[in-house]
């Protein structure tokens, strides 16, 4: 049997996190712990529910991606974290590295895309390596 990964979504939009949900039921490598919907919420999920994973959207309210990823890499600095936003620049994907985020996805892409690049990261993060 596989090992199953703790996946915690952060996206201020439900249908969004519904999405994201149900591409993740495909496959029984991953197992959604949690949902939070804005950045202050998905900082206290991550320290309760200690996921392997987060699924986190850049712009929210309350506290936007980049910092709840600064926060949570503070106390969780292993905890692989992928942004899914539309917001899609090269400052904005520097501002992403700069917080410590392992990983980019843009929301344009196709769900696989995001499915690909967290498996990668999770695989590579049990093999030793770094990330994406």
């Amino acid at each position: 049997m596989h090992k199953s990964y703790r996946v915690l979504v952060v996206d201020d939009h439900q249908v969004m996190r519904k999405g994201i949900r149900a591409l993740l039921a495909n496959d029984p490598i991953w197992a959604v712990c949690g949902e939070a919907e804005n950045g202050r919420q998905g900082v206290e999920k991550a320290r309760e529910l200690h996921p392997d994973l987060i699924i986190l959207d850049l712009t929210m309210p309350e506290m936007n991606g980049l910092e709840a990823a600064r926060q949570i890499k503070q106390f969780a600095p292993d905890m692989k974290i992928v942004i899914f936003s539309m917001h899609e620049s090269p400052q904005v994907r520097k501002e992403t590295r700069d917080a410590g985020v392992d990983a980019f996805v843009s929301k344009s892409a196709l769900g696989d895309e995001l499915t690909t690049v967290a498996r990668k990261l999770l695989k590579d993060s049990s093999d030793g390596h770094s990330s994406v």
